[in-house]
């Protein structure tokens, strides 16, 4: 072994040891990184995305109950509204968006197969299990958000286009919506899923609005 080898060598385990030292993986210096094959990186499983799932009418807590008790990472987004019965208005909770609830799974073929056993399922958004329609974490995680700010949420005509804005301060800080403002200090933040063109609204202070 030539003096250039024993000292490539003995780098190798000099950084080696640094790296076990700070719970880092450790490589022979022959020893492909990762998953790496033929130049190829292998970056594992994929990460969970959110998925929109269309029901059969009032079905949407069925799906939600079953796909709870099988583990699966499912969000049922409701409103309170107002009810009538025998005389009487109740508030009652309603799906936010009828007909829809929404998934988060690192999607295979396996979860796919399990998710559409589920009754009063209609479909996964998306042409099949391996192009499915993903929402945006941005749109699901505004309306969460919301929902744990416990501000009143409601029904609103869906908005595509208007002025946009990031709300700075406040129990919605950093949620971005479309301003619709009704007073100079007091406007509806309207929030959107696109894929399912249906909108919900929020009261916010205009004075906490930036342009996004």
């Amino acid at each position: 072994m030539s003096h250039a080898d024993i000292h490539a060598v003995a780098d190798t385990r000099e950084i080696d040891m640094i790296r076990r030292n700070q719970g880092l993986a450790t490589y022979s210096p022959l020893e492909p990184r990762g998953n790496e094959h033929n130049g190829a990186l292998d970056t594992g499983p994929a990460s969970p995305r959110w998925y929109a799932l269309w029901t059969r009418s009032h079905c949407e807590r069925l799906v939600w109950d079953q796909l709870a008790a099988a583990g699966f990472d499912a969000f049922l987004p409701t409103i309170d509204v107002w009810s009538r019965r025998a005389g009487v208005r109740h508030r009652i909770q309603v799906p936010m968006f009828p007909g829809y609830l929404f998934l988060r799974r690192a999607m295979d073929k396996a979860s796919y197969i399990e998710v559409r056993k589920m009754r009063g399922l209609v479909s996964v958004l998306g042409e099949r299990w391996d192009c499915l329609a993903e929402v945006p974490d941005r749109e699901v995680g505004a309306i969460q958000t919301a929902l744990a700010a416990r501000v009143p949420v409601f029904p609103h005509a869906y908005l595509r286009e208007g002025q946009r804005v990031r709300i700075t301060d406040g129990p919605l800080a950093g949620v971005e919506g479309i301003l619709v403002q009704q007073r100079p200090d007091k406007g509806l933040l309207v929030l959107s899923v696109e894929m399912l063109r249906r909108s919900v609204a929020v009261e916010v202070d205009c004075t906490w609005a930036v342009a996004a």
